[in-house]
């Protein structure tokens, strides 16, 4: 092999490894941002408001999440994260509802 090409691939085998190391500490920090906001629902700070709906929204449906949920759409004045929290209730509710219709209770 030619020595260009053996500094080419050496360079593009150092940048290849760099943009997967940032991507991977940039999908943690995001994953712990989210992590540490996740009790923020009721921030001043949108942005707060946004990772702590994003944290519900992978927890396992229950009645206190959605019941939670129906306390932030009467209290968020931002449209796009009302839509937001709408969505997340109704997954949850459809995901929730077990054999008898009822949300998040034992079967009877």
């Amino acid at each position: 092999m030619k020595e260009r090409t053996k500094q080419f691939l050496w360079a593009t085998a150092i940048i290849a490894a760099v943009v997967a190391v940032l991507g991977t500490l940039a999908t943690l920090f995001v994953r712990e941002q989210i992590g540490l906001q996740r009790r923020n629902l009721f921030s001043s700070l949108a942005l707060k408001r946004i990772a702590a709906l994003e944290h519900i929204s992978r927890e396992q449906p229950s009645v206190d999440h959605v019941n939670l949920l129906r306390d932030y759409l009467a209290w968020e004045p931002r449209r796009l994260l009302r839509n937001k929290a709408r969505a997340i209730i109704e997954r949850m509710e459809g995901a929730a509802l077990d054999r008898d219709g009822s949300l998040g209770g034992p079967a009877a």
